[in-house]
């Protein structure tokens, strides 16, 4: 049985997508509360309780990203997604296809290292969590947002408007 493809991302994937997408940016904007608890802790202190409720809430966070990236990895397989815009050159749509894989490494890397340093104490994935995979989740994002840029203002494609309105 072959399953057609979608038009356009279902409301569920658009939620799941920019729900994700607040959350993320919420973590990499306001990390204060888990840098001020690491830095205690580093030093051999004792957190307060402001200090562990303001990690923990990153820790949430980072939590719900980890779920809602698996629910939403089981909305794609079921649901499907929209092709590939067809005007675009196979050297970009390439680069879309791995910065998308990328994505979806980040999305899942992030939460995980954070969890294996916050919860079981693994001091060096809370490094590569906070400098190197933090960095290059930036890069990532920027890549993203500038592609779904040249797809709306370079090649004209409805690659924006399936991920928002539909």
């Amino acid at each position: 049985m072959t399953q057609s493809m979608p038009s356009k991302y279902s409301p569920m994937q658009r939620l799941l997508h920019w729900t994700i997408a607040l959350l993320i940016f919420f973590n990499l904007l306001f990390p204060n509360g888990m840098n001020a608890w690491h830095y205690v802790v580093r030093q051999g202190g004792k957190p307060s309780a402001d200090d562990v409720s303001a990690a923990n809430i990153h820790a949430y966070v980072g939590i719900a990203v980890l779920v809602l990236a698996m629910l939403r990895l089981g909305v794609r397989f079921i649901q499907g997604v929209p092709d590939e815009a067809a005007n675009e050159p196979a050297l970009f749509r390439i680069a879309a296809r791995l910065a998308h894989v990328a994505l979806y490494v980040f999305i899942f890397a992030m939460p995980l290292s954070g969890i294996a340093a916050y919860y079981f104490g693994v001091e060096l994935l809370g490094s590569v969590h906070a400098d190197i995979l933090k960095v290059m989740l930036w890069a990532l994002i920027v890549a993203h947002v500038a592609g779904a840029l040249a797809h709306q203002f370079y090649w004209k494609t409805d690659v924006l408007r399936r991920m928002t309105i539909g």
